[in-house]
């Protein structure tokens, strides 16, 4: 797979999180009870102090994230720097949302026994964007080194 196919999968995986970080954002905005597929775990999850950090609820976080992947997905085309250093700044982005996604499993699992599926599919949609910023460097030194 070309590292072009790899950008396009990257941006699919980045506008479906940022999709579902803009659900989640509007049931924070609106205060309004988002639909969990007959479960109750959603909004446990989201009424939970966890939903927050100092005062900014996640999924604002989950937001911005997604469009500095995208912006930064964007500017690879528009230049060297951006070419060089995009999928670097990705790869941090993305396993520092990796790691934070792990936790929020687990503060949803351990702590506050209730499984937001919306949050799954921000973790699933983070860990595939981090596996495919792993392929892309690799392949980008692999390149350099040929």
């Amino acid at each position: 797979m070309n590292n072009q196919r790899l950008r396009i999968i990257s941006v699919i995986l980045s506008v479906i999180g940022l999709i579902d970080s803009i659900y989640l954002s509007w049931e924070k905005i609106f205060h309004i009870n988002i639909f969990c597929g007959g479960s109750g775990d959603c909004q446990t999850v989201a009424k939970s102090p966890y939903s927050e950090i100092a005062g900014i609820p996640i999924a604002f976080l989950g937001v911005g994230v997604y469009l500095v992947i995208l912006a930064l997905l964007y500017l690879e085309g528009r230049g060297t720097f951006w070419r060089q250093n995009s999928p670097l700044i990705i790869f941090g982005i993305t396993l520092a949302g990796t790691i934070y996604s792990i936790y929020l499993t687990y503060l949803e699992i351990a702590v506050i026994y209730a499984i937001c599926p919306y949050c799954v599919i921000s973790a699933v949609v983070m860990t595939l964007l981090f596996i495919v910023a792993i392929i892309r460097l690799i392949r980008d030194s692999s390149e350099t080194t040929t």
